[in-house]
Formats: structure tokens, sequence, C-alpha cells
């Protein structure tokens, strides 16, 4: 291991921390009457969250239910995540305060060259990384699910994918979410390959109420829980997937599935005002934008400023963590990423330095000589704790809405588009706007940056475990929760869930706010200052938080009224 290296993983990689396990009073009893005072989880809909609790009644512990919550979002929220995705999984273990983030981010197929993505004029093919073949990266949910299981678990993978497996076979009531969605991208599954007659009722988008069944999928998760993660990435499952890929313009083998392999790194953890922050490592491009941020923020007196001058000071240090995440960030197993140099204090400080108070610094005014050169969607959340302090946070995606658009042949599994989460060209954004260099360029098996930002907070009244799905914005979400968090003298996980959210990320240079909660002098004030403001046509996010105290050892969870979601603790 090189000096650099080794400099980086003593200073952001484990870190361990305690957690209180005293026994609660007065605690609750989860459905059903076990006692599971302590426990607390927060998904995205009622049946997932209710499959993880039936699996801590079962005597599970928080990473069984972790696997038994993925897997029925898997198949009651397809339009977000699947075993056709992929995710990283934030994991503490309470027993020995051992923490790691489960890689399990989806890699490029092994025969992908950019060619595939470009005409003969070398001009971007409209829809090739998001629709089709090409768009598709080799999943890692099934790898996940296993690992998990087998790693962290006390019960057999079959009976934590048992709820999953009966929620597909039997059906289940689309509800109005999954209604509005499917509505939304109905033409893009009417042309899809196999998506309609699995998503759709006949031809249209389905009604609250009509029952979804999943015969294939509930087939192939019998599959997964009675052979692991080789019933999955080899053998006719994974021959199928390939076929149905390459039937779609892909360019798979099955070498690409069998040598797939989860990663387990170490937790990025840094502190911040007094609190220890936990949260993902690269090639997620979120726990480096979150230190990052926190770091240039610490400079300023953000309790003695008024909410419009925190929004400036915010806005202005996303701006630059943005810039840093276009010039630098791809996946350090390809390409050498200088994340000493781009978390370093003293670095942050300069950067800090060029915030000026009173006015917006234009995004084209950033040159790289002031970043670390001088120097050197859709998708979902869930939260989980249990009664012993076992904790997961993990952020599971397949990209856009539905994905690929591509079902492969008889196993029910819908592909993820996360070819699109690759830099093509340093002048071509994706899907969600956001511009890339050379670091993370597409090359076979590697695993394209994300936005994803499973966290842990933890500081002297407990624990605090988020996430959230939202494309480029989850880190600005995480950031606006984690600031509000340690500035509140009391815990109101609802409150923290209700505030407006605003975003920034370099390019296009403008702020980008939610519909509703912003007054038109907060607007004007920072107009005053140079920024431009875009509000956007619906609210954003679907954060699910999980909080547990030190104090009383009670837990409560919390979903975001954004979304269809539940919590119960």
């Amino acid at each position: 291991m090189s000096r650099r290296r080794l400099l980086f993983v003593l200073l952001f990689s484990t870190c361990l921390l305690a957690v209180a396990s005293a026994t609660a009073k007065g605690g609750l009893a989860a459905p059903g009457g076990s006692d599971l005072r302590g426990a607390a989880i927060a998904s995205a809909h009622p049946l997932a969250t209710a499959a993880g609790y039936e699996i801590l009644k079962r005597g599970g512990n928080a990473f069984d239910a972790a696997v038994a919550v993925a897997a029925a979002l898997a198949v009651v929220e397809p339009y977000s995540s699947g075993l056709g995705g992929g995710g990283f999984w934030l994991l503490h273990r309470a027993a020995d305060g051992y923490e790691v983030m489960v890689d399990a981010r989806e890699t490029a197929p092994s025969g992908v060259v950019r060619e595939l993505y470009f005409d003969r004029d070398r001009n971007p093919i409209k829809g090739a990384t998001t629709q089709g073949g090409r768009a598709a990266a080799i999943p890692g949910v099934p790898a996940a699910l296993a690992h998990v299981a087998h790693r962290y678990g006390r019960l057999p993978l079959k009976e934590s994918l048992a709820p999953a497996v009966r929620h597909a076979r039997d059906g289940f009531k689309v509800d109005p979410r999954y209604a509005r969605i499917a509505k939304l991208r109905e033409r893009f599954l009417q042309s899809g390959v196999g998506t309609a007659r699995i998503f759709l009722d006949g031809s249209q988008a389905p009604r609250p109420g009509y029952i979804l069944r999943q015969p294939e999928l509930a087939a192939t998760l019998e599959l997964l829980a009675r052979e692991g993660a080789g019933g999955f990435y080899s053998g006719r499952v994974a021959r199928t997937l390939v076929a149905a890929v390459n039937a779609a313009g892909g360019v798979w083998r099955l070498a690409d599935l069998e040598s797939y392999k989860i990663v387990e790194r170490p937790a990025l953890c840094f502190t911040y005002r007094g609190a220890t922050i936990t949260s993902a490592a690269m090639p997620s491009a979120g726990g480096v934008a979150l230190a990052q941020s926190l770091a240039m923020l610490e400079r300023f007196p953000l309790r003695a400023v008024s909410d419009v001058e925190t929004a400036h000071l915010v806005i202005e240090a996303l701006r630059r963590v943005f810039q840093d995440r276009a010039l630098y960030l791809g996946d350090s197993d390809f390409v050498q990423v200088p994340l000493v140099k781009l978390l370093d204090k003293e670095y942050l400080r300069r950067r800090a330095a060029t915030i000026d108070p009173k006015a917006a610094t234009k995004s084209e005014a950033l040159s790289d000589e002031q970043s670390a050169r001088s120097e050197s969607g859709n998708t979902t959340h869930f939260s989980v704790i249990d009664a012993a302090g076992n904790r997961v946070a993990a952020t599971l995606t397949i990209n856009l809405l539905f994905g690929a658009g591509v079902v492969a042949g008889d196993t029910g599994v819908l592909l993820n588009n996360e070819m699109d989460d690759f830099s093509l060209r340093e002048d071509v954004p994706n899907a969600f706007r956001l511009r890339g260099g050379a670091a993370n360029g597409m090359a076979p098996g590697k695993r394209p940056l994300s936005s994803m930002t499973p966290t842990f907070i933890e500081d002297d009244r407990g624990v605090l475990i988020l996430g959230t799905p939202g494309g480029s914005r989850i880190v600005s979400q995480v950031l606006l929760i984690v600031l509000e968090y340690l500035r509140a003298p009391h815990v109101d996980l609802r409150r923290l869930l209700d505030m407006p959210r605003y975003h920034h990320q370099y390019w296009p240079d403008r702020i980008e706010i939610e519909p509703e909660g912003f007054s038109q002098e907060w607007r004007a004030e920072l107009a005053a200052k140079g920024h431009a403001i875009h509000a956007a046509n619906r609210r954003w996010g679907n954060m699910q938080v999980v909080f547990k105290s030190k104090r009383t050892g009670l837990a409560q969870a919390a979903g975001d009224p954004r979304g269809a979601d539940v919590a119960w603790y």
C-alpha cells in the first residue's frame, strides 16, 4: 500500500463508534406483540417496512431486516430499485463498533466502448445510455443480498427473502405513487422490452388498488434464496440476462456476471461541530461532497447569520464540491483520485476563503487553478436499527424511473440504466445535467460515479440514520438535514423532513428550489447577491430517517411526506 493511500485509510477509514444499548423503558411493541424496543425502520413502502419487522420478529438482526426490506422494495417499488440494479449499504455492528460500506454498485460490461454511444458525426446517440441494452450495467443487488445475509445476518437468506417472494408471487395492491409514476412513464413502458406485460394493466398504467403480480420475479428470488448469488450470476438466469440485454443492443458476456464481486470499503468518517459523521466512500461522490461541504461551512458562523445568508454559503460550498466532482472523481479502483488532497483541511480552508459572503461566484469564474489541480435516479433509501444498536443505511437504485425499460426474458428482472452515470465526454451532461471528466469515463468492469449518500450522524444525543433518492440532489438534501439536525436543540424528525429544499451543482449555474416554502423576500435577497433561481415544478426526494436516543435507548423513524412512505418504531 502506498504511503498516500495508507494516509487516506488512516484518516478517513473506519470509525469505531460506541452506541448505547441500554434496555429501553416504556418502549413499544412491534406489530404482532413481539418486544422490539429500540428498533426502528423507515422505508419508502409499507410492505417493505413490514417485511423488515417480520424478520426482526423471527429473531433476525438489523442486517437480516435490511435484506428483507431491500428485496421487498425490489418487488413493490420496481421503478426505483430491484434485482437489476445496485447500491451502497452502510453497516454498523454494535458488538464491536465495526463499520463498513458494502459496495454493490453496478459495473460496465467487458464489451463496452464509448463508440457504442456516438454516431458517425461524434454526436451522442439519443437514449443510448438511458434505454435498451446499451444502457444496462451489470447488477449488484443480488450479490449484496447474499453477502449481507451470509456475513452479517443471523437468519438464512431464504427466510429473509420470504416476504419479497410472497409479494411477487401473490401480488400487491398498487398504491397512488406507483399509479402516478407508471402513468408518467406509460409510453416508455409500452415501448420497452417485456415491461408492458408486467408493469401495466393491459397497455395502460394501472389504477390504485390493481393487483400487480410478478411470478417470474418470484421464481428468480426463490432461486437466489436456494443457491445464493450463484443462482443469479451463473446458470440459466445469467444466460437469460445476457441474451435479453444483447438482443436489445447490449454487449454483455456471461463472464461479466460470473466475475461480479461485492467490494467492502472503509466507510468515510469525519467530524463536524462535535458530531461524528459516517458516510459513503468512493465510488460514491456523496460522502466526499458532504465532507467537503461541511469542512468549508465550518469556517462560517452559521448560527449567527440569517437563513438567506446560510443558504448563500451552502450554495457556494456546493458549487465548489460539484466542481471537484466533475474534475477528479471516478472509480478509484481504475483512476487515481486525489482524495487525501480533496479532504485536506488546509485545501478546504483555501476553498472556503474564495467564498464571498456578499456575492455569488459565477461557476465559470471558478478556474481549475482554484481547485485541487493546482495542488498536485431514480433511487430508494431505507434506514434500519435494531434493539442491539446494529444499523444500516442503504441507498439502492436502477437509475431513472423503470431503468433501461428491459425485462430480461422470463426472469422478471428489470434492468438498470446506470451507463448514463458515466461521463461520455466533458461537454455531454447526463440525465441529471451533471458533467464529468475522464476520471468517470466508462471502461470495462468500472463502476460509475454515484450521488448516493447513506449516512450516520452521531452526537451526544444519539445516532441519526438517513439517506434519500434524488440523483444529484441527494447530496444537498443530506447536507441540509445534517446542518439542521446539529443546529436544532431538540430532535424533531418531522420538522427535518418538512423543510423546503434547495440545490446547486456547479452546472447549470443556478439555485434549484422546491416550488413551496421559499418566500419572495428569500428569493429576492439571493437574487440580489447574484444567484439565478429556478423553481422546480415539484418537490423532490424521499428521505427515510431513523433516530435512536442514547439517553433512553428508544428509537423513532419517519418517512418523507413527499413520498408514499411508512416508518415504524
